[in-house]
C-alpha cells in the first residue's frame, strides 16, 4: 500500500482550503494518508485535518518556523519522508508549496509533476497539455513521487473522521537557518480568495479603464463574492497580480463565474473552464467566450452590471 504525505499549508488559523481538497482526494486512493502541519503554535488546527481523510496528522511546531520560508520546512519534509517511509507527496499550487516542493524534489533525488489535475490510484497523474486542450497521462521514476495540483482541482469534502495527532521532529539543516523574512506585506482584501470563493466576478479590458473595476467589485460585494482579472489588465497595471485567472494566473472553480467585458481568449479559458455556471457580459456577440458560457449577455455591461447590482441587493435584503 502507497504511504501519502500531504503538506497542509495554513493561513490565519486555518488550512487553506486548497490543501483539504488535496486531502480529500488522496484518501479515495485506497492508501495510507497522511498531513503535516508546519509552523509555530499551529496544534490546534491538526486535528481538523482528520475529517478530510488524513489517518495521521504530524504537526511540526517551533518557534523558528514561524516565518513561511521554504528551507526548514523542507527539512521536516525530508525528515519524514525518510524516518517514516512515504512514496508519495502531494501539494497543493501555491507560492509556498511550489518553494517547498522544488526544495524537497532536489534534496530527495525525487520526481516533481506539476499543474496536475488528477491522480488515479495506480499512480498515474493527469497533466493539462496544449493550451488545456487536452489531458495527457504522467508518471513517476524516481523512489520518491512528488506533484503540484492546481488550484481548484479538488473539492475539500468532509468525511467524518478523526486523526491522529504526532509530533514530527524539527531538526534544521545550518544552510536552512541563514534566511531570515524581514517583512511580510498583504494586499488589502474584502471578502473571500479567488482560490475560496463561491462566487467570482472578474473584469477584462472591456470595462474600459482601471477606474470601471469598481463594477466589479460592487456586484461582487453584493453577491458575497471575490473580484478577479485577466492577464490583459493586469499587465497594464489595472488590477494586482494576485487576482489574476487564467494559464499564467491561478485556476478557480466557483459555483458562478460572471466575466465582465471578457473576451474569453484560451489563456483566460484555462483557468475558469471548470467553474459551476458561467455568465458573460459583453458588448461583442461573437466574443468566443460566448462559445463556453451557460448564460451570455450581449449588451454594454456599464449599464447592466449597476442595475444587475441593485438588484442583486434588492433581492439580498
Amino acid at each position: 500500500m502507497a504511504k501519502v504525505l500531504v503538506f497542509l499549508e495554513h493561513h490565519e488559523g486555518a488550512i487553506a482550503k486548497g490543501s483539504l481538497g488535496v486531502l480529500s482526494k488522496a484518501a479515495t486512493l485506497g492508501a495510507e494518508v497522511a498531513g503535516v502541519v508546519i509552523g509555530s503554535e499551529v496544534r490546534g488546527i491538526a486535528a481538523s485535518a482528520g475529517d478530510y481523510g488524513a489517518a495521521t496528522v504530524w504537526v511540526a511546531d517551533d518557534g523558528r518556523l514561524t516565518a513561511p520560508l521554504p528551507q526548514p520546512r523542507v527539512d521536516v519534509l525530508a525528515s519524514l519522508v525518510r524516518d517514516e517511509g512515504y512514496d508519495t507527496v502531494l501539494f497543493a499550487q501555491s507560492v509556498l508549496a511550489a518553494d517547498v516542493a522544488a526544495g524537497l524534489a532536489a534534496r530527495l533525488d525525487a520526481g516533481l509533476n506539476w499543474g496536475l489535475v488528477d491522480l488515479t490510484a495506480d499512480g498515474t497523474g493527469k497533466s493539462p497539455a496544449l493550451s488545456d486542450t487536452v489531458y495527457v497521462d504522467v508518471g513517476w521514476t524516481s523512489a520518491v513521487k512528488l506533484a503540484i495540483f492546481r488550484s481548484g482541482a479538488f473539492d475539500a469534502t468532509s468525511s467524518g473522521g478523526t486523526a491522529e495527532v504526532k509530533d514530527a521532529p524539527v531538526s534544521l539543516e545550518d544552510f536552512s537557518t541563514l534566511a531570515e523574512m524581514v517583512e511580510q506585506a498583504h494586499a488589502e482584501q474584502h471578502g473571500p480568495s479567488i482560490e475560496d470563493a463561491d462566487v467570482i466576478v472578474a473584469g477584462g479590458r472591456g470595462l474600459g479603464e482601471p477606474e470601471k473595476f469598481a463594477l466589479a467589485e460592487e456586484l461582487a460585494q453584493a453577491l458575497g463574492g471575490a473580484v478577479a482579472a485577466t492577464r490583459a489588465v493586469v499587465d497594464a497595471g489595472w488590477y494586482p497580480y494576485s487576482a489574476q485567472v487564467g494559464q499564467t494566473g491561478k485556476t478557480v472553480s466557483p459555483k458562478l463565474y460572471v466575466a465582465l467585458g471578457i473576451s474569453g481568449a484560451i489563456q483566460h479559458k484555462v483557468g475558469m473552464q471548470s467553474s459551476n455556471v458561467i455568465v458573460a457580459i459583453n458588448k461583442d456577440p461573437n466574443a468566443p467566450i460566448f462559445e463556453f458560457a451557460d448564460l451570455g449577455v450581449v449588451g454594454d455591461l456599464h449599464e447592466i452590471v449597476p442595475k444587475l447590482t441593485e438588484l442583486v441587493r434588492a433581492r439580498r435584503s
